[in-house]
């Protein structure tokens, strides 16, 4: 069995995202558990109810094979160094690219933070609703 080619992450353009994310308050919520590993799928809902499907991506998870190629993990991570970050799409969807292999709530908060300062918005108007979930459990590798 070949393992899975590396997503492709499209660079976003955070002033060609809807308007609303930089003018009011906004709420993002996971669909699960921070624990469920590198991809967090969520939601940013707007205080009108716009909503924006927006992911969070830990670009570093490579086992059983990285998640993300190189040219965009090396993104995130230069980014992430200068206070800022990776914003992309992924599979149609909003997806915030940070380094590392999985989510804490601090992890998601300057996520969100960077996310919130990216579109021209104080950080103070973005909230997040997190989810704990289950934590996945770890496969050691085969040795093959």
């Amino acid at each position: 069995m070949t393992p899975a080619e590396p997503v492709g992450l499209e660079d976003v353009d955070p002033f060609e995202l809807p308007e609303w994310l930089g003018t009011g308050e906004v709420t993002w919520s996971p669909e699960q558990g921070l624990r469920s590993g590198h991809l967090v799928a969520g939601r940013l809902t707007g205080a009108a109810g716009e909503q924006l499907p927006c992911d969070l991506l830990a670009v570093d998870e490579a086992y059983p094979a990285p998640v993300v190629a190189d040219p965009p993990r090396v993104r995130a991570h230069q980014a992430w160094q200068h206070g800022q970050v990776l914003l992309a799409e992924r599979e149609g969807r909003l997806t915030v690219a940070v380094p590392g292999t999985g989510f804490d709530a601090g992890l998601v908060l300057e996520s969100l933070v960077r996310l919130a300062l990216a579109v021209g918005a104080p950080p103070e108007r973005f909230a997040a609703h997190l989810r704990i979930g289950e934590q996945q459990p770890r496969r050691a590798p085969s040795g093959r």
